[in-house]
């Protein structure tokens, strides 16, 4: 397909919606503008994946979230080019709870004209493990094979959403099948270096190195992967980790809370690639706090809610106005509101007497325009 996988910055979006699940449109294209950041964002945007509460909203709801990014990342692709700004990539999942929505929902994306699409095969509840070959052999090759573009598929390994009696990742052997397929372009998965290392050997049977991107879902791992050896330590772990991984390291990080601090994260990124220790750990630190304000403690237990603190964020910020969380997300409580808002404020504050301005997210021109008129 003559398609390298995009390095960098991958932000799931979240999807704005309202008391019945409905999405918010004009919403939903605010925060597309702010996680790019007029190109100092995100590098890829994901929209109807896990952050996105795909498996909490209806399917129709999903082609919705598909048409408006669509249209959406036309627009911002267009300003950014007459900038001579990098332009970002469109990925969407178009996962279902059945072969046939799935079905529908990639001949919407090619149709559209998204970039990427991203499956979650053991997600699919009327998809059988021992099927997903088969399925993705046949009728996603037909489908792609007949369609006026071919379009890259990346697979979504989150055992949090698998469906009930599936392995916690996808197997090794299905993913080496898989990548005999040219528009199978990668794979986003949170797990440990093993299994990431597992499923690079497995893509390296059938397709040659860069051409199989792997893309990290635990987004604080790469303060850890990307720190440069030290000491007989240092060589020691480095050599393990490129042995697990089979000299092939990610190519890129998946981050839910770079929604609220795209540029943050963005910078995080690159000091991570570049081995910047000193900046890796400002910027390590900028990013869990944002984390540890996301779970509260109640009666000695702890709820951890980053949909909920993420879209009150953006509500904070301005960007939104709506933070409300689809059916089924744990939603914060009114006391739980006034300590994130607190904390966050706090934290912004800390973040604007950084180094950088460049790298601290600032409401977007354009927005900011349209709340006001």
């Amino acid at each position: 397909m003559n398609y390298i996988p995009r390095s960098g910055l991958n932000i799931p979006v979240v999807t704005i919606v309202d008391d019945g699940g409905r999405v918010i449109e004009n919403e939903q294209r605010r925060v597309l503008r702010h996680v790019v950041q007029d190109g100092y964002g995100a590098d890829v945007i994901f929209g109807v994946g896990t952050t996105g509460e795909w498996n909490r909203l209806e399917n129709n709801e999903r082609r919705r979230v598909i048409e408006i990014q669509a249209d959406e990342m036309r627009t911002i692709n267009a300003d950014l080019a007459e900038r001579g700004r990098t332009r970002v990539e469109s990925w969407v999942g178009v996962n279902g709870s059945t072969r046939a929505e799935i079905l529908s929902n990639l001949d919407a994306a090619i149709q559209l004209g998204v970039d990427a699409a991203v499956i979650a095969p053991l997600a699919v509840a009327d998809l059988d493990e021992n099927d997903i070959v088969r399925f993705f052999r046949r009728e996603l090759t037909d489908l792609i094979e007949s369609s006026p573009r071919r379009i890259p598929v990346f697979l979504y390994d989150n055992a949090d959403i698998n469906a009930p009696g599936r392995t916690p990742h996808i197997r090794t052997r299905i993913v080496k099948e898989l990548s005999r397929l040219p528009w199978l372009s990668g794979i986003k998965v949170s797990a440990p270096r093993r299994v990431l290392g597992n499923y690079t050997k497995a893509s390296l049977h059938f397709k040659q190195p860069g051409e199989f991107g792997i893309y990290i879902g635990n987004a604080m791992l790469i303060f850890e992967w990307y720190r440069p050896s030290r000491g007989i330590t240092g060589r020691l772990r480095e050599g393990w980790r490129d042995y697990l991984l089979h000299d092939a390291l990610p190519v890129g990080v998946v981050s839910g809370p770079a929604n609220v601090m795209p540029r943050e994260w963005q910078r995080a990124w690159r000091v991570c690639w570049a081995g910047d220790e000193e900046m890796m750990d400002l910027y390590r630190d900028y990013c869990e706090a944002f984390e540890r304000l996301c779970g509260f403690d109640s009666q000695g237990n702890r709820a951890e809610k980053p949909l909920a603190c993420i879209k009150e964020a953006l509500a904070i910020d301005g960007v939104i106005e709506s933070a409300t969380v689809c059916a089924g997300t744990k939603a914060l409580s009114g006391d739980e509101r006034r300590i994130f808002a607190e904390r966050y404020r706090a934290l912004c504050e800390r973040i604007r007497s950084g180094p950088s301005t460049l790298w601290q997210t600032t409401a977007d021109k354009k927005e900011m325009t349209e709340q006001t008129e």
